[in-house]
């Protein structure tokens, strides 16, 4: 089976600075299981698989998985795979938009000033305080204390995240999460950088994988979606803004929150394919 695949950065605020997807076009021959296959194999945060509609509103269907599981919705493999879609020569139904087809349903898609793709912020699946037990689970995995923790409430789109906010940038920036957590966790870490700095907020992701090791992912749209409705809705910060992700890894992932007038909340960021081929993968 010969599969043609692209490479895309995504959210890099410069060449190889961002997150990296593999996206995988024309998938329909693959089976879930070869999917899962062949996302262990390239060890990338997501894989993500083009697939025909099901909706007749859709332009593209798309599924994504991690290196553990298949995902109902991610923030860089929807910039990702919509920059590879439009790349390999396929034009939108509508000229004004991108409508992709994934597991929390349908995702709007636009281009931004400079080139930019953006997301619509989906709406949150689960909202609300956490539970005592919960946050000190967190805290036993960001190695902090409970004064430390400003503010916490679920902010969950589809992939889970537990979201805490610490009292500065620089803190965000000075954890040191437990290496190993015995469950599946997502927690997303925030902070505010003070006044005047390039960005108005620092981001770190931190979830737990197969193994139970606690991996950081280096740029992650959909919890910078979820950060920014639950960050605007409780005044902290306003739109637009720019947000930095992957700094302790040596990245520059830049994330642009916005609002238009309709009061949507857009996810913004650079996409770049950087490499583009086949992939030979048969079953052996």
């Amino acid at each position: 089976m010969a599969l043609d695949i692209q490479f895309v950065d995504v959210f890099g605020a410069q060449a190889l600075s961002g997150n990296p997807l593999a996206v995988v076009l024309d998938a329909q021959g693959m089976t879930a299981e070869q999917m899962q296959q062949l996302t262990r194999w390239l060890n990338l945060s997501e894989c993500t698989f083009v697939l025909p509609v099901t909706d007749p509103a859709a332009d593209y269907r798309v599924r994504i998985f991690t290196s553990e599981r298949e995902m109902p919705f991610a923030g860089h493999p929807t910039l990702g795979t919509c920059h590879a879609w439009l790349a390999a020569g396929h034009t939108p139904k509508n000229a004004g938009h991108i409508v992709q087809e994934c597991g929390v349903g349908l995702v709007t898609i636009a281009r931004q000033a400079g080139g930019r793709l953006a997301f619509a912020a989906p709406a949150l699946i689960k909202t609300g305080p956490a539970s005592g037990q919960e946050l000190l689970q967190a805290q036993r995995l960001l190695g902090i204390r409970a004064e430390d923790i400003v503010e916490a409430a679920w902010i969950d789109n589809g992939p889970g995240w537990l979201g805490i906010r610490l009292a500065s940038a620089e803190q965000v920036l000075a954890l040191t999460p437990a290496r190993s957590w015995p469950e599946r966790i997502d927690i997303g870490v925030v902070g505010l950088h003070s006044a005047g700095a390039e960005t108005a907020i620092e981001v770190r992701a931190f979830f737990s994988d197969q193994h139970g090791a606690v991996v950081e992912d280096p740029v992650t749209g959909s919890l910078n979606a979820s950060v920014a409705q639950w960050l605007t809705s409780t005044g902290v910060v306003q739109l637009p803004y720019l947000a930095a992700q992957g700094t302790c890894l040596g990245r520059q992932g830049r994330v642009y929150a916005s609002q238009d007038a309709s009061g949507q909340i857009w996810i913004a960021g650079n996409t770049c394919t950087h490499v583009q081929g086949q992939l030979q993968f048969e079953d052996v």
